[in-house]
């Protein structure tokens, strides 16, 4: 029997789980699983906490172990303004977890024996740490020492009895952090949010602040351009006030419900203004650049996506019968074309309640997005299924969802946008009077919006068995989930920021499967239901008896096209027309 066996869950201390650690020395490394007997260990030095071993990894090679903190909020010395609210909380979580990260690199060398899920530049709420009641939860990766496949018990206790609390010493405790940067945190996700939450007062879709950065690095950096950054400056026909958290007023470009066309040359900030515009459902850490760049945030980013998998979609307000009489109101294929992909992903936007859809020609297909008039008359109306996104955008503007749509090689959607706004060396003017000069506004061509139904995902449509695992997922990448057998290429989500958040989706789709699916519940309603379970019971609802120490917020839209994008989906039209 081991020493750890041995301890009362009580009473255990964190000079019984040196005494025991030590007492494992040289062991196998399946010893190290007596740690998940206990109920946790007391730590009563200058940071007080309480230490749980939720998970022992398999062997020292497989994935780390999985350790959970528990701090009292009086030990931390956290001022009450800073918590006063779930936005605020979430920017003070964002500075602890970039703290406890910075500690366990000063610590040592080898830096992978300690982790914690690194927050970027969107302030996500994440479960690496949140607060609860008050208490203070830390969730931390930690790889037990070893030497081969034998226990390095001294080297163990080091790393739970001495480094552990070190990191935490330098990690949490307010008086020893960067205070000012945590303030900063804090109010950033509270001004987004209300920025964000005032949109709608002035029948806005999006909003830009002067003075906003919105550059990147590259493509594969998130971080603000350093140098050549233009700050922005709004046009006076489209400067707006919004107010801040703490009531200070700035000012910015509104754009305004409706159609909005982002033109102008190539390389003088388009797509940069609409990426940026993407990003603005989530806030961002001070100094990003984006801070006062806010989205509706049910704002979706529509692209072709040739070759995905399609499962029931009413593809019929975009493409009529096919060749043969194949019809398109049930729509199912394996291998989609551009055109059809991203007509699926505008209806299955729709689905979950989008209000705003942004859209770049460089992303899109051309003969979804556009015909013109010389196509039309060679090949007449009766001969193309398609019904081009032209004619149908301003149809759903007026039913309540916008569009911002980037384009530069055709003028056609300068004949329905409400507003133009043309870039030009990253700064923005408004050329919509110019605009409608030159190409008039046209009416609606087509008839109205068919009646849909939601999609009721049928129970083997998922299956998360992998060999003898009856509960398999994996995120690869930020962009690549195998859930079972199944592998799930999400590339085409321009709003899914961090692999955590994937991580996340692959075990929402475990919930599903053993909650959600058989219930006669539609996509819509089941993503809805995961969120609520989320928000009611905590980040442990997704994962049962392993807790993850590395997820992070998604939306139900990613949720939705993650679901959408299985191979394996089969769905059956809910009852009854829904408008």
């Amino acid at each position: 029997i081991f020493a750890l066996t041995n301890l009362h869950p009580t009473v255990a201390s964190c000079k019984d789980l040196a005494v025991a650690l030590r007492q494992l020395d040289g062991r196998g490394f399946k010893a190290y699983r007596d740690l998940e007997l206990t109920e946790g260990f007391g730590f009563a030095g200058s940071v007080p906490f309480h230490l749980s071993i939720d998970y022992v990894q398999a062997d020292p090679f497989a994935p780390p172990s999985r350790l959970t903190l528990s701090i009292p909020r009086t030990a931390t010395g956290v001022p009450d303004h800073l918590l006063q609210d779930t936005h605020r909380r979430r920017g003070l979580c964002h500075g602890l977890a970039l703290a406890i990260a910075h500690a366990t690199g000063q610590k040592t060398q080898d830096r992978s024996d300690l982790q914690i899920d690194r927050p970027r530049q969107q302030i996500l709420d994440r479960s690496c740490v949140q607060w609860v009641g008050d208490e203070l939860i830390i969730r931390l990766s930690a790889r037990l020492p070893a030497a081969g496949r034998r226990i390095q018990g001294h080297q163990a206790a080091r790393l739970l009895c001495e480094r552990l609390p070190a990191v935490l010493q330098a990690g949490v405790i307010y008086e020893h952090l960067d205070v000012q940067h945590l303030q900063q945190l804090a109010t950033c996700a509270a001004d987004g949010d209300a920025l964000r939450g005032q949109l709608a007062d002035h029948d806005l879709v999006a909003f830009v602040a002067d003075g906003s950065r919105l550059p990147r690095r590259s493509g594969i950096d998130d971080r603000p351009l350093q140098s050549h950054a233009i700050s922005w400056q709004s046009p006076p026909s489209l400067r707006v006030e919004l107010e801040q958290a703490d009531g200070t007023r700035i000012t910015g470009t509104g754009i305004r419900r409706g159609v909005t066309a982002i033109v102008g040359g190539g390389f003088h900030g388009k797509s940069t203004l609409l990426d940026a515009l993407r990003m603005g459902v989530y806030e961002h850490v001070p100094g990003d650049g984006r801070e006062g760049v806010v989205c509706d945030e049910t704002a979706v980013s529509i692209r072709a996506e040739d070759g995905r998998r399609i499962s029931g979609v009413d593809l019929s307000p975009f493409i009529g019968p096919l060749p043969q009489g194949r019809r398109t109101d049930h729509f199912t294929s394996d291998d989609a074309s551009g055109s059809t992909s991203q007509a699926a992903a505008i209806v299955e936007a729709l689905e979950i309640g989008s209000r705003l859809l942004l859209i770049d020609e460089d992303t899109a297909a051309t003969n979804f997005m556009i015909r013109d008039q010389r196509m039309r008359q060679l090949i007449g109306d009766q001969q193309e299924p398609i019904t081009p996104f032209i004619d149908r955008v301003g149809q759903l503007a007026a039913t309540g969802t916008s569009t911002i749509v980037v384009t530069g090689g055709s003028s056609d959607y300068l004949s329905v946008a409400d507003t133009v706004i043309a870039m030009e060396e990253y700064r923005p003017v408004d050329v919509t009077e110019r605009a409608h000069e030159l190409v008039p506004l046209t009416g609606n061509t087509v008839g109205a919006w068919p009646a849909t139904r939601g999609r009721i995902p049928l129970p083997q449509s998922l299956n998360p068995r992998r060999g003898r695992r009856e509960r398999s997922v994996r995120a690869r990448t930020r962009h690549e989930l195998e859930v079972g057998g199944t592998f799930l290429d999400l590339s085409a989500l321009g709003q899914l920021v961090d692999e955590s958040q994937t991580r996340a989706l692959g075990q929402a789709l475990l919930h599903i499967h053993h909650h959600y699916l058989g219930e006669h519940l539609d996509v819509a309603q089941i993503c809805a239901a995961v969120l609520d379970d989320i928000r009611s019971e905590g980040w442990s609802v997704l994962t049962q008896d392993r807790f993850q120490p590395d997820l992070a917020q998604f939306r139900a839209f990613e949720l939705s096209a993650t679901l959408n994008r299985l191979r394996t989906l089969q769905v059956e039209p809910a009852p009854g027309a829904v408008a």
